[in-house]
């Protein structure tokens, strides 16, 4: 199926790229001459030669047309006109970036392959951080989380795809610049642009507000300009789909009335046969389950800019950006706890297919539990920076860049209640359709008789990242063609998570509730419908959830109890409890970095050819601590590091509408932050124990880059790129498997509500993933960017004011992993293998194309962003890597200008109700989840003055 899906998008891609190719050769053979790139408003004052979308084309191709390196970008009237919910969603139609979404809008980016990790970010020249807690987990690393700031509040985004010198270091990916107001280059006298936006979702049923404006002052003399900006959103999404947390092999009670222990539901000695050992090692569903997640989220954003320029030879700018994202996420599960229950549940009538999974089953004795639960986040960011920009002489001249940010990202509740029921029979799944399995609850989960409250779990967090930034630049004109630039600067980067827990199960190992004090409670090895392992479900405590929007199969249970939040936690007393830190996710890394760089520009013509070259090299030293907890005591690792950072880039003109470049050059990206931790941290509930290296090296690179790009009439260009990386230090996971005592670690790192604090004997069985990261060998990339655009002039009549934009970009990688492997003997330890797969997060494929309309009054477009399969991790209990499946992204805009002034709008993202697939295993492909997020309509208006 996903090979003739590409296929079918490749032809479509193809045919749409080969009409436009037929239409330009037509033009051309129209055309007098070469046509030289179409002045904006700033080349000629008063002159404009296109308007609206087009010009903002046209000045996102002067930007890549001017620059010797590899550079892509966007403009704000062409950020603004797309129906787009942030930054991310804005960059995914730059050739080469493809996004991660999380709650169905976009978070982070991949360029050219590489994840976000290997991305550098800068607002306003300043390098920086935003992390936020929107998706499924807290971002806890050096990624950029780009939901956190609406499209609105900038101006330009410039996309860095080649290193040199004077390029800040850090990337093996790319450099993004994120720019906010200019208030300088704006017209003299007030500018007012404001915008408002209706956003209905059809998952959710419901309507929120977006706003946007921006007042800019520049004065008569254009020596003082000022500008502040603000944009506002409000949204209510849901996700809807199927979820199983993974798949497992495990020893179960009894298959089809054949006893596989020697007593049942605990303790005993297995007992082989064909039928136990066939389910033992065959892969069944951990945690089967239907739910929905709903999501609120409420970006605010305020913009700031002065900028004094009382000579052409002196401008000072101050800039000043101010973020807020509240993202409350609530989720809501109907499920079978599967995992590390295996012992006690009967199984009747199993089928498995050729991939040695057990697809259907009914199951008894089976424990029941359904899911609340709720998080709230926010994330704050600031940052204020400074510029002055002074020519010494007309020939040599500074830049003095300075400033602070700081991002902080909050979860002050993390809750989860659960009910549940641990002896239920009768209950059937079944995953022939993968997508939309079958899963039915023999008995009633609408009953509160048949529940119990047995967990109750609580875990704030704090992820802080801060940035302290000095540069000085330095150019001087050596002679005509030929210049020197010369620069140093000084980083400090703070990053710093706290974490505390009151996660607690309400029984123990019998006596009185954990919780309360007030029920006895039976022992842990009790079994049966008189057992006591919490508080009785009434109806007070509990609400009913319906299943709507799953497409769900005929039989499936769509209506089910869950704790009431509010009740519940009150009634505990959740948080009345006392925190205790979460060992593992106390840590931090501080980085100095200090540097400087020498580079030589020149530009010129030899033997009739004109050229335009950079060639440098850039110093830097780290110094890094990184502390953590270790076995109970506070540790931090010191140490250092440097690196000599060659680059060279080269344009060449053969003619004056085609260019040639060429780069190379070393590059770095510093470890993942969690990686680096001196400690470690331990998950009862999958059994796998983590340790950090703060010894890892970066990851080093060289980067070879070769492109070709042809000019071939206003606002178009048709370009291919060639592009290759050879990771030379790769730190890599590697996992083995053993027991949770053999790593000396305390019981009391885990959860209390955990399977492996819950039974102890767990702790001494070899079934945990022991985990670290080291040192690998390296890896490669390869890869071809193409991207044309044009608008469609040589068509007649109204075809003319059609246009298109298509860009692919193809990308193969390998690199060697450490994988745990299948058992392959019922209850046998995993092996360790070595398997050889792409890099994480790298998609071999991926597409975007945009048809266009634009008139003088009415603009219209249609937006396709197609990104192919991709691992983004390794797995656990026996699964070879996990990632997600393809995806294409439908969305469209219709715009309509009544005046000068104003401007009305219909947009809509998503427009097939796409679904995101996540998968395990890459050979067998097992359903993890599949969930789809609804369509967005957007109606608005836009007012400029």
């Amino acid at each position: 199926m996903e090979v003739r899906t590409d296929r079918r998008l490749i032809r479509a891609l193809l045919a749409a790229t080969s009409l436009i190719a037929v239409a330009g050769a037509a033009h051309a053979q129209d055309a007098p001459a070469p046509a030289e790139p179409a002045q904006t408003a700033d080349d000629a004052e008063g002159e404009i030669v296109v308007t609206g979308f087009r010009a903002s084309l046209n000045a996102a191709l002067n930007v890549k047309r001017t620059s010797v390196g590899a550079v892509d970008a966007i403009v704000a009237e062409d950020i603004a006109k797309f129906p787009d919910q942030n930054l991310a969603e804005s960059l995914q139609r730059i050739p080469g970036i493809a996004i991660q979404r999380d709650g169905g809008e976009g978070r982070a980016i991949t360029v050219r392959g590489l994840g976000a990790q290997f991305t550098r970010v800068r607002v306003n020249g300043l390098e920086t951080v935003t992390t936020s807690s929107d998706g499924a987990s807290a971002n806890r690393d050096r990624s950029f989380d780009f939901n956190v700031f609406a499209s609105e509040l900038f101006s330009s985004i410039v996309v860095h795809k080649t290193a040199s010198a004077d390029l800040d270091e850090g990337s093996l990916g790319a450099v993004v610049d994120l720019n906010t107001g200019n208030p300088l280059a704006g017209k003299t006298g007030v500018t007012i642009a404001a915008s408002a936006v209706a956003n209905y979702n059809d998952l959710s049923k419901t309507v929120g507000p977006r706003f946007a404006g921006l007042i800019g002052w520049k004065s008569p003399d254009g020596t003082l300009g000022a500008s502040v900006s603000a944009a506002y959103q409000d949204t209510r999404t849901k996700e809807i789909g199927n979820n199983t947390v993974r798949w497992a092999q495990a020893r179960f009670d009894s298959v089809d009335g054949t006893r596989c222990w020697t007593a049942p539901n605990r303790g005993g000695t297995y007992i082989a046969s064909a039928a136990c050992d066939r389910a033992a090692l065959s892969f069944h569903p951990r945690i089967p389950r239907y739910g929905e997640v709903e999501h609120s989220r409420e970006r605010l954003g305020l913009t700031g800019s002065v900028q004094w320029s009382p000579t052409d030879a002196t401008k000072v700018s101050i800039d000043g950006l101010y973020s807020r994202f509240r993202a409350d996420r609530r989720e809501k599960w109907g499920e079978v706890l599967l995992r590390s229950n295996e012992r006690q549940i009967d199984v009747l009538n199993p089928t498995y297919d050729d991939n040695n999974n057990m697809v259907s089953a009914t199951l008894n004795d089976a424990w029941v539990r359904t899911e609340h639960f709720y998080r709230q986040s926010q994330t704050e960011f600031y940052q204020i920076g400074g510029t002055w920009d002074q020519d010494v002489t007309d020939k040599f001249r500074f830049t003095l860049l300075g400033g602070y940010s700081k991002s902080d990202a909050s979860v002050p509740v993390e809750t989860t209640l659960v009910f549940d029921d641990r002896d239920a029979q009768g209950y059937r799944y079944d995953y022939s359709d993968k997508n939309s399995p079958l899963l039915a609850f023999g008995t009633s989960v609408t009953d509160p008789a048949n529940f119990q409250l047995a967990e109750i779990r609580d875990r704030p967090s704090d992820v802080v990242n801060q940035f302290k930034t000095a540069q000085l630049r330095t150019e001087w004109d050596v002679a005509e063609g030929f210049q020197v630039r010369v620069g140093g600067m000084w980083r400090r980067y703070d990053y710093d998570i706290t974490a505390f827990t009151r996660d607690t199960a309400v029984c123990g190992n019998g006596g009185r509730d954990l919780v309360l004090g007030t029920i006895t409670c039976s022992a842990s090895t009790a079994f049966g419908p008189s057992a006591v392992y919490g508080f009785q479900a009434t109806p007070q405590l509990s609400e009913l959830f319906t299943l709507r929007g799953a497409k769900a199969p005929a039989g499936t249970t769509t209506q089910w109890l869950i704790p009431n939040l509010d009740a519940a936690t009150q009634f505990t007393g959740l948080y009345d409890r006392p925190l205790a830190l979460d060992v593992g996710n106390n840590r931090g890394v501080v980085e100095e970095t200090k540097g400087g760089y020498l580079q030589f520009d020149a530009k010129g013509t030899v033997f009739g050819l004109e050229y335009a070259a950079n060639a440098g090299i850039r110093y830097v030293r780290t110094d890094q601590s990184s502390y953590g907890i270790n076995s109970g005591v506070n540790v931090t690792v010191k140490r250092d590091y440097e690196d000599w950072l060659p680059s060279m880039n080269v344009a060449l003109y053969p003619t004056s509408d085609i260019i040639v470049r060429g780069a190379i050059a070393k590059v770095i990206t510093r470890p993942s932050l969690g990686n680096l931790t001196p400690g470690g941290s331990a998950d009862g509930f999958n059994f796998r124990v983590t340790s950090g290296n703060p010894f890892l090296e970066p990851f080093r690179a060289t980067n070879y880059d070769l492109a070709a790009e042809w000019y071939f009439a206003p606002q178009s260009a048709f370009s291919v790129a060639l592009f290759r990386k050879d990771i030379a230090s790769f730190p890599v996971a590697v996992t083995r498997s053993g027991t949770f005592t053999e790593t000396g670690l305390s019981p009391s790192v885990l959860v209390p509500s955990s399977p492996a604090a819950v039974n102890p004997a767990l702790q001494g069985q070899d079934i945990w993933t022991i985990a670290t990261t080291t040192n690998g060998t390296g890896a490669t990339l390869d890869g071809i960017e193409i991207a044309l655009q044009a608008p469609f002039r040589f068509l007649p009549g109204v075809l003319r004011n059609f246009g298109g934009i298509v860009n692919a970009t193809f990308v193969r990688s390998e690199a060697d992993y450490t994988q745990q492997a299948p058992a392959t003997v019922p209850g046998g330890a995993l092996p360790t293998v070595t398997r050889t797969e792409t890099l994480y997060n790298v998609s071999k494929r991926q597409f975007n194309a945009t048809l266009y309309y634009e008139d003088a009054k009415f603009s219209a477009r249609t937006s396709v962003a197609y990104r192919g399969p991709y691992v983004d991790g390794g797995s656990g209990t026996g699964n070879i890597f996990e990632g997600y499946d393809s995806i294409a992204n439908v969305d469209a805009s219709i715009r309509y200008k009544l005046t000068d002034f104003l401007e009305l709008s219909l947009e809509g993202t998503n427009l097939t109700d796409a679904y995101r697939r996540r998968i395990v295993d890459v050979d067998a492909r097992r359903n993890y989840e599949n969930n789809h997020f609804g369509r967005t309509l957007l109606v608005g208006a836009r007012v400029k003055m």
